[in-house]
């Protein structure tokens, strides 16, 4: 597969998800896209190799979607050929009483990768502008000054929000972190699909929750609060990347493919080189081992 047009994909301030495709052909099988996404994640392993030596920049990447969007494959599949020790994933869930007693993006501070590392976020600091948007009772449990009941949580709270969000990300992205932001972009009826097949394979009922049922009423509220936050926070630092998720193979292998082109372009991210005495004694390095 050729490289792929990154403006196809990536969002702006004017992006509208109800003309956004959900599922795209690439004239491939499941098949041949695997194919190409094994060649993809090994070129992106050995980037990984190459920027843990480097050790100046680390790689953010954030993950949201609706339910069953497929994140959690996702990870698993694009990032099968990373040294376990340049990978570090998180999944945030609601948050714990000790995150409670702090702001709502220290939980996601001090989880960001070191220099030479990816980190990965299975749901990320977006949350504090969807679920609670969409559920702003939650927003109670913050504690925060000023905020009483939920008619005090109004447009300007959110507009804070989104401020404080980018400004969150232009600092790390100042300071060595790439950042990824990728949105996978499932339809209602594919999930109404996916949801099944959770109902339908014994193997899947732990993944099911009546929950999911609650949330997928509210699902045009959601796309909602996720075409403001999408629109407002993709920057040229932190850019927002619209997957099209219907189809979980061309999904992983679009990743993948947006990740290499992106990183390939970071030139200055090369092995150190050895230092000039080490080099000039090789060959002495080499008798010395090989006359033990």
């Amino acid at each position: 597969m050729k490289d792929i047009d990154l403006k196809t994909y990536r969002a702006d301030s004017g992006t509208k998800l109800a003309v956004i495709p959900t599922k795209v052909d690439f004239g491939l099988g499941d098949k041949e896209l695997k194919k190409d996404l094994r060649k993809v994640r090994k070129e992106l392993g050995n980037f990984q190799d190459t920027l843990y030596a480097h050790g100046k920049f680390s790689v953010l990447i954030c993950l949201q979607g609706m339910d069953t969007s497929g994140k959690d494959s996702l990870i698993r599949e694009v990032f099968k050929d990373f040294n376990v020790r340049g990978v570090v994933v998180h999944s945030f869930k609601v948050p714990t009483a000790l995150e409670l007693k702090h702001d709502y993006l220290w939980r996601h501070y001090i989880a960001l990768p070191a220099k030479g590392k990816f980190g990965i976020f299975n749901r990320t600091h977006y949350e504090n502008v969807l679920v609670t948007r969409v559920h702003p009772e939650y927003i109670m449990g913050e504690n925060i000054p000023g905020i009483n009941e939920v008619s005090d949580i109004d447009q300007h709270f959110w507009d804070v929000r989104f401020d404080q969000i980018k400004s969150f990300e232009n600092h790390l992205a100042d300071n060595g972190t790439i950042i990824f932001k990728f949105y996978l972009h499932l339809s209602k009826e594919e999930q109404k699909q996916r949801l099944l097949r959770r109902l339908r394979l014994k193997q899947k009922h732990w993944k099911f929750s009546p929950g999911d049922l609650k949330e997928r009423k509210l699902w045009a509220k959601y796309q909602q609060c996720y075409e403001e936050a999408i629109q407002r926070t993709s920057m040229p630092k932190a850019p927002w990347f619209l997957i099209p998720a219907d189809n979980k193979n061309a999904a992983r292998l679009i990743v993948a493919r947006i990740l290499f082109q992106e990183l390939k372009k970071y030139k200055d991210i090369t092995e150190p080189e050895l230092d000039e005495k080490i080099k000039a004694n090789l060959d002495s390095y080499k008798k010395q081992l090989q006359s033990e």
